[in-house]
């Protein structure tokens, strides 16, 4: 009969007091390849959620100090047409002789602002309704929902450019628009939310203890539905760059010679031998999107309930 070693007679809690190295890294003895590999995804997480902070941050101070930072009045012709990155003219000139550099710092006053107020109208009007409709019920919802069905029935850029060519290319006119198409979502989302809510034991308990049915609304489910259309909104910040330089682009949006990027792009792709006009221009709108969605995942994360004990 084979003699059995001492790390088989050892207790499983003294090996893993005996791993000192596995522990530190905050691993079990025998653990699996995911968890293994665990801390480095949430490292990872980390560092593109500071990156996106950071990115964000920087434009905002690039939007507030711009009339500091652009070296040129971003209106007024300042050079030769269509005069190529150089010492006078870091990011050079567009087809009237403008500054880009100094276009691009005030185009983040006009595009970063106007996605906020976007996004806050379309959450505050399509919460609203959806918070409505799964809270209320019956008649309320299916009429509130049939109207959503029909907003969602047209592609978004469609039916927003159909809006603001009825009401005239303006910033906005194109606002409008764009929460037009957007307020659905928010409503949906809400809406599941609600209606998750609404079966749940600690309502039910709130309303058998005498608490009144709009009382219990904004105290009980106005609270737990916030999470989900926090989320939607941080991601939909991207988003709503997007669809307002989609608009500019098609000659929709802020009226010229207001430094919108959209538009910036737009001038630059009748000559894309001068990739200067439109490159540069499409660098600050990826750079934009690409921090509100890191970010979006990061609030998404940090909201749910499973992220937070997996970190």
């Amino acid at each position: 009969m084979a003699t059995p070693t001492n790390a088989e007679v050892i207790a499983p809690d003294v090996v893993a007091e005996a791993l000192p190295a596995r522990r530190w890294f905050g691993l079990r003895p025998g653990a699996p390849r995911a968890e293994r590999r665990a801390p480095g995804r949430r490292r990872h997480a980390r560092g593109l959620t500071v990156l996106a902070i950071g990115i964000l941050f920087c434009w905002t101070v690039v939007a507030i100090a711009a009339p500091l930072l652009a070296p040129h009045d971003p209106l007024a012709q300042s050079g030769p047409y269509y005069s190529p990155p150089s010492a006078k003219h870091w990011l050079g000139t567009d087809q009237l002789g403008r500054d880009i550099l100094s276009r691009i710092l005030y185009g983040a006053r006009l595009s970063l602002p106007l996605a906020v107020v976007i996004v806050a109208l379309a959450l505050l009007i399509g919460g609203t309704l959806g918070l409505v409709a799964g809270y209320l019920g019956r008649w309320v919802d299916e009429v509130l929902m049939r109207l959503t069905d029909l907003v969602f029935a047209f592609p978004p850029i469609i039916l927003a450019m159909v809006v603001t060519a009825a009401f005239g290319p303006s910033a906005r006119n194109a606002v409008l628009a764009l929460v037009l198409v957007s307020w659905p979502t928010y409503a949906r989302v809400v809406r599941s939310a609600v209606l998750s809510i609404r079966s749940s034991d600690f309502l039910s308990a709130s309303r058998l203890l005498g608490v009144g049915p709009w009382r219990a609304l904004w105290r009980d489910v106005v609270p737990n539905s916030v999470g989900p259309s926090v989320v939607l909104a941080s991601l939909e910040l991207g988003n709503a760059v997007l669809m307002l330089a989609s608009l500019s682009f098609l000659g929709l949006g802020p009226r010229p010679p207001a430094p919108e990027w959209g538009a910036m792009i737009a001038a630059g792709s009748n000559d894309l031998s001068k990739w200067w006009v439109s490159i540069i221009p499409g660098i600050a709108i990826l750079t934009v999107v690409l921090a509100f969605n890191l970010l979006g995942d990061a609030v998404r994360d940090w909201l749910d309930p499973r992220s937070r004990r997996q970190r």
